[in-house]
């Protein structure tokens, strides 16, 4: 694209007929498409082709073209008005297992206009994405997850424009990113051999589709990119995260762990990428851990003890009456229990230190974390030895992972890193120090740490804005290099060390 254009979005001037010049009016346009793009042709679709005589001429030849790309070629969006003020959009989606997030722009100014968050609707199939799977497989079953998301979205998109005085038809382009068995499913494609031995999705690299084909209420034209993904668990979420943080612009070695369902990590630099994938997620959030539920209003995401007192203090989500605890809490809660000396290195309650505190539920040792007539619930909010295995097994595995990748992969030290960015469900609230303090993640310097939050949907916003970025993700797709965890020995020899705390050899 060229200096005047504005990302996906630029202003022609095309050349008007004249006798002895008889090229076709798409043939015209197409000419001004591909001087701008660079590109060897541009794809016009037949709904700008049916009117595009009479525009062109009502618009004296002066237009505003809304563009993007596929992995072959340019496609033409839309045409308006050279000098249309309405608001040309696009909508950025991170499509999570739990939780789907859908950011609004403009694609001018790239400017963000609002922000809406929803639980993924295809939970009421099953929780993880196991469960869908199977689902997926029965008759209708697809049909019925696609159904389920696609609604989902298209009731959140209404509410996004309706908030800034926009109609949907104002969407020009839908960037998502997802894990592969999300993407798989919100486009409505056969998922079932991901899950099967040797795991091969239907797609890597889904081309962009026209929103129509999909259902969603955006504009007759428009276009849907859902990141592509590397395999099975390597998915597009990742990939952007890896254009948002810029982890493929850097001097020197980087790291980034992303962790959501799964633990997923990269490192390195410009000249080279090495990621990997693993299980470290599930304790964290709702679905194993009793206590553990997604952030909302009321859900403990901060946990401290007070030095001198001994008194366990918790903060919740808009300080509402506590209801249960995130990720984030219950790393503080680990960390703040270790550090006080109620649990051991083992990851075991210590009874003559929590005293009044622990308590058992069906003969298994729990801290009372909050008691009845504090808890929103009416019900004491506690932590079992259960819940906290899994926390232990879940850090264990994240530092594991780590260790794997930086040490006995890319043969360095932590210390060599030159940032350490930290995103996912939990990574805009985590506290390194805490997570440090029980093992999850190295002792290192606390500046080199860095919180990016939502990284996946950065990266598909960044996609919207950004017309490189296209390119950077197919370029990173090649070139990256995939460690598979599940054979890797000295992964499950370092697991066993890294499930004390903080850890030990």
């Amino acid at each position: 694209m060229t200096e005047k254009s504005k990302g996906y979005v630029c202003t022609l001037e095309l050349e008007k007929p004249v006798l002895g010049n008889n090229i076709g009016d798409d043939q015209r346009l197409e000419q001004a498409l591909k001087k701008e793009t660079g590109a060897s042709g541009v794809k016009i679709p037949w709904q700008v082709l049916k009117h595009l005589p009479s525009n062109l001429r009502a618009w004296d030849f002066r237009v505003k073209a809304v563009l993007f790309k596929d992995k072959r070629s340019w496609h033409l969006v839309d045409l308006l008005p050279w000098n249309s003020d309405r608001p040309i959009l696009g909508a950025a989606m991170d499509i999570g297992t739990t939780r789907i997030v859908i950011s609004l722009l403009n694609l001018e100014s790239g400017k963000g206009l609002g922000r809406i968050g929803l639980d993924n609707p295809q939970a009421v199939i099953g929780p993880d994405v196991l469960a869908r799977i199977h689902h997926s497989g029965k008759a209708g079953g697809l049909e019925e997850l696609q159904t389920l998301v696609i609604r989902g979205v298209n009731e959140a998109l209404a509410g996004l424009v309706q908030m800034i005085d926009a109609k949907l038809k104002d969407i020009f382009i839908v960037s998502g990113a997802g894990n592969t068995a999300m993407t798989h499913l919100f486009l409505g494609i056969e998922a079932f051999e991901i899950i099967k031995e040797p795991y091969i999705p239907c797609t890597n690299i889904p081309d962009t589709l026209a929103a129509s084909c999909l259902g969603l209420d955006i504009r007759e034209t428009g276009r849907v990119f859902l990141f592509p993904n590397i395999g099975s668990y390597f998915g597009g979420d990742l990939l952007a995260g890896i254009i948002y943080s810029d982890l493929d612009k850097k001097e020197f070695p980087s790291l980034m762990v992303d962790v959501g369902t799964n633990a997923e990590i990269v490192v390195g630099c410009r000249d080279w990428l090495i990621a990997c994938a693993g299980a470290a997620g599930p304790a964290l959030e709702g679905g194993v851990s009793k206590m553990g539920m997604t952030a909302g209003p009321g859900v403990i995401d901060r946990v401290f003890i007070e030095p001198e007192t001994g008194q366990v203090k918790v903060h919740t989500i808009e300080e509402k009456p506590p209801v249960g605890i995130c990720g984030s809490g219950m790393i503080d809660l680990a960390a703040a229990l270790f550090l006080s000396g109620r649990v051991d290195i083992r990851g075991k309650f210590v009874p003559e230190a929590c005293q009044e505190h622990l308590i058992e539920q069906d003969e298994i040792p729990a801290f009372v974390l909050v008691g009845e007539k504090e808890s929103g619930t009416g019900e004491a909010i506690c932590l079992s030895q259960v819940d906290l295995n899994s926390l232990t097994s879940s850090k264990a595995a994240m530092y594991t992972i780590l260790e794997v990748i930086v040490k006995n992969t890319s043969g360095l030290e932590f210390e060599d890193l030159d940032r350490f960015y930290v995103a996912g469900t939990f990574g805009s609230f985590i506290n390194p120090e805490s997570a440090i303090s029980i093992g999850m993640l190295p002792d290192m310097d606390r500046s080199w740490f860095k919180v990016l939050g939502n990284s996946s949907l950065g990266g598909a916003a960044l996609m919207l804005t950004d017309p490189k970025a296209f390119d950077r993700v197919m370029a990173i797709r090649e070139t990256i290099t995939y460690i598979e965890l599940n054979v890797n020995q000295d992964f499950m020899n370092m697991f066993s060390g890294a499930k004390f705390y903080p850890h030990t050899d």
